[in-house]
This record gives structure tokens, sequence and C-alpha cells, in this order.
């Protein structure tokens, strides 16, 4: 997991992080920080073991830190999360093709129209990684009622 700790400790993702936490300090919906990327990495890596799967649990972990770190820049996060991705995941030692499996899944994260295994796992992860079943602002949420998470599963 050292790879995935010189993402987390690299300046620009802490700064994407810190600017995440002020946007949404009085947010009553979800949060996008630290504890939901490792939710996500979490129950990812579950379902990669229950399932069998042929996916590097490091590489899924780096998808799962970066995958909503580019919230607030302008245009749509899951753009410019793999746009992040393909500058930060290099610099922290990861191979072209790895840097653009991640660039993929984080692309395809916020539908589920990813085509490979990984990118079924990330968008799956994040959305049962929520709990709208006991959420205090449902009623007000954005979320279509399909994608939200009503059930304790894995």
């Amino acid at each position: 997991m050292d790879r995935v700790n010189r993402i987390y400790k690299n300046e620009i993702y802490q700064k994407h992080m810190a600017h995440i936490t002020e946007k949404e300090r009085d947010r009553k919906f979800c949060l996008h920080d630290l504890a939901h990327a490792l939710d996500v990495a979490r129950i990812g890596r579950i379902m990669i073991d229950e399932e069998g799967l042929d996916i590097d649990i490091e590489l899924f972990y780096a998808a799962a830190l970066l995958h909503d770190a580019g919230r607030y820049c302008g245009i749509p996060h899951n753009e410019s999360g793999a746009m992040l991705a393909g500058k930060l995941m290099p610099i922290c030692g990861f191979t072209a093709e790895e840097t653009e499996i991640v660039s993929d899944a984080i692309r395809g994260h916020r539908n589920d129209t990813g085509t490979t295994d990984f990118s079924r796992v990330l968008y799956t992860a994040d959305k049962r990684s929520r709990m709208c079943f006991c959420c205090k602002a449902a009623d007000e949420c954005y979320w279509d009622k399909e994608k939200r998470n009503m059930e304790i599963e894995l």
C-alpha cells in the first residue's frame, strides 16, 4: 500500500481534500471525505474477495481514494477525478496501464456504465457505502431513488 499512501500524502491530493472539506462544512447530505473513500475501498475489497475477482487491491484503494477528489473543480467530478488520477498516480509510482484502469473507473463511477469488473465494483461500492436507509436528509436528497441504498447490504 506504499503507493496508495503516497497518493494520500501528496500535497496536491491534500489540497483537493481540504477544498472538499471546506465546501462541505455545512453539508447535510453525504460527505466526500477520507472516511467515505476508505468505506468505498473496504466494501470493494470485500466484493473482490467474495467474488474471487482478479483485481489488484492496492490499485482499487487508489481508485477509491481518488474517485471523489475532483469535486468542486468546475467540471463534473468524475472527469476532474480522472484527470487528477492521471496526474498523481505516475508521480506515486503507478504505471501508465494502472493509471488508465483507475481513470476509466473514476470516469464511470457516477453511473453504472463501466464494462470491467473494476469499474462495476467501484460504482457498486460507492453506492453501498451510503446509508440512505437512515439518512435524516433523505427527503431533500437529489439522488434518484433507484440509486439509493435503502437496506444494509454488502
